[in-house]
């Protein structure tokens, strides 16, 4: 198994630092992000996936586990401190961090494999030329295409 550096995640990021001229803060906790409360009442901060402060900007890779039942990923048999199953919670902080970052002022971007050269199986063919063009475009600051919403794509 492949370390997070190598992950598909990583290889995304390290595009978008190439794009915006900035290195994002990778796996940032905002102390307005948290999730659900512990049995201790405690409530974690969600990490995510990148932000670059310079350009109040927080990009969120979501692999297909997030839009699509994966018993491997979702640990159906057994229940989060949300009292629902790991997929379940995925989709309820998804749509945290959906709701979450833009109000906070921030300009929220997702991303997802079919948005890049990628296979079938939402493996990206990490052909840096073309997804460098897609990213430029989709990272572009007048851009208004809804990054967020847009979220059933296939």
């Amino acid at each position: 198994m492949g370390t997070r550096d190598d992950s598909d995640e990583a290889y995304v990021v390290g595009l978008c630092d190439q794009v915006l001229g900035e290195t994002a803060v990778a796996q940032h906790r905002f102390d307005w992000l948290v999730g659900d409360p512990g049995s201790g009442g405690r409530r974690a901060r969600l990490p995510v996936d990148a932000y670059w402060p310079g350009h109040q900007l927080v990009v969120e890779y979501r692999e297909l586990q997030h839009d699509q039942p994966t018993p491997h990923f979702d640990k159906p048999d057994r229940l989060t401190i949300s009292g629902v199953h790991r997929g379940e919670q995925r989709a309820l902080y998804d749509a945290r961090r959906d709701a979450e970052i833009p109000a906070h002022g921030l300009r929220l971007v997702v991303l997802r494999p079919a948005d890049l050269d990628a296979d079938a199986r939402g493996r990206l063919r990490r052909n840096q030329k073309a997804d460098l063009s897609v990213l430029t475009k989709i990272l572009a600051r007048g851009s208004d295409e809804c990054r967020v919403t847009d979220a059933f794509r296939t």
